[in-house]
């Protein structure tokens, strides 16, 4: 076990170094598509720690992460910041969201997992309305930031490096929380909320601190969002699609486990971007994740990694059932066919008349 370890924080160090390095390479495309890649990833994480720890599908990130672009923009807005200031403010807009989250909490979570999930739809378009309506952000033109005169070879690069420390820092926090008794809470509520709230968890406080936490996370990437994009749109700081696709990271990877949100996000995001850059129908892309939306709930609903994982816990057993055998000089057991023939021939068989 202790063997196993050492092999997998190497694994980690070197995947690490190898994701650092992306950028040095100095192709401007992939370094754009890392950032996604990581965002997504960090995203991902994030409504894993509630949605997969919980077992309460949220259909709602994108109001954290909406919460996060309008914060940044009306800051930068109102301020004209410009230059690397501007990365101070993604802990402002992942509080924001975190105080949104609150209230959001409070009224969402006082239902079960299905009307759950309705109530975060409902509450994702109301503020998507808001956004689109309201004068004080920019309505359906949106907010632009002040130029960044920055040199556009590297104009990516502190994007890349700030979007994988948040999506790094994510996965260690949840990595904590799953090893702690509040993430042994979570999963109690996931598998039987009133078992556990018999067993004197306070299920309430424990799901609205878990909510908060992906809020805020899910809030400093949409304002890391706005920089790097350029605009606050309300069709895409509150996007539906963002929270299909994050979720169906989390589901493709291993929904609740540590790993897999990470997981799903490096293999599917690289198709989202190169679609965004290759395909001309938008909603080919879309309707492609759709359906692959339906092949991993019904084919995988457990995910890759934790598919994978059992198949090989399966096949190491029975090598090892077969290796014990052996070394016990057991006698191997005999085809189904071979035993028939040989009662069929019987002692008598091709013996005197």
């Amino acid at each position: 076990m202790r063997s196993a370890a050492l092999w997998r924080a190497a694994g980690l160090v070197v995947l690490l170094a190898v994701v650092a390095a992306v950028p040095l390479a100095g192709n401007v495309t992939v370094t754009h598509v890392g950032v996604f890649v990581l965002l997504y990833a960090g995203a991902a994480v994030a409504w894993n720690i509630f949605s997969g720890f919980t077992g309460y599908i949220s259909l709602g990130a994108a109001v954290f992460f909406g919460t996060g672009v309008y914060t940044v923009a009306l800051i930068s807005k109102h301020l004209g910041l410009a230059g690397g200031i501007v990365f101070a403010l993604y802990p402002l807009a992942g509080l924001v969201a975190a105080v949104v989250a609150v209230p959001f909490g409070l009224i969402a979570l006082r239902v079960r997992r299905h009307t759950f999930v309705v109530v975060t739809i409902a509450v994702f378009f109301i503020f998507q309305l808001m956004a689109s309506n309201f004068s004080w952000t920019g309505a359906a033109t949106g907010i632009f930031p002040p130029f960044l005169n920055w040199d556009p070879a590297t104009f990516d690069m502190p994007f890349y490096y700030t979007a994988l420390v948040i999506a790094v820092s994510a996965a260690v926090l949840a990595w904590g929380i799953w090893g702690s008794r509040f993430g042994l809470q979570l999963r109690a509520i996931r598998d039987d909320e009133d078992r556990a709230r018999g067993l004197g968890v306070k299920t309430m406080r424990v799901k609205l601190t878990a909510f908060v936490i992906s809020g805020f996370i899910t809030g400093m990437l949409g304002g890391l969002y706005f920089y790097f994009q350029s605009e606050a749109l309300p069709q895409y700081a509150f996007n539906p699609f963002f929270d299909l696709t994050i979720a169906l990271m989390a589901f493709l990877g291993g929904f609740g486990t540590l790993s897999g949100p990470i997981f799903g996000a490096l293999l599917l995001e690289p198709y989202l971007g190169y679609a965004q850059f290759q395909v001309s129908n938008a909603y080919v892309a879309e309707g492609v994740l759709g359906a692959l939306f339906l092949v991993v709930i019904i084919l995988l609903p457990r995910g890759i990694l934790p598919t994978a994982g059992e198949k090989l816990t399966a096949l190491r057993a029975s090598r090892q059932r077969r290796a014990a055998e052996r070394a016990a000089g057991s006698p191997p057991v005999p085809p189904a066919g071979a035993a028939v023939a040989g009662s069929a021939a019987g002692p008598g068989a091709g013996g005197a008349p």
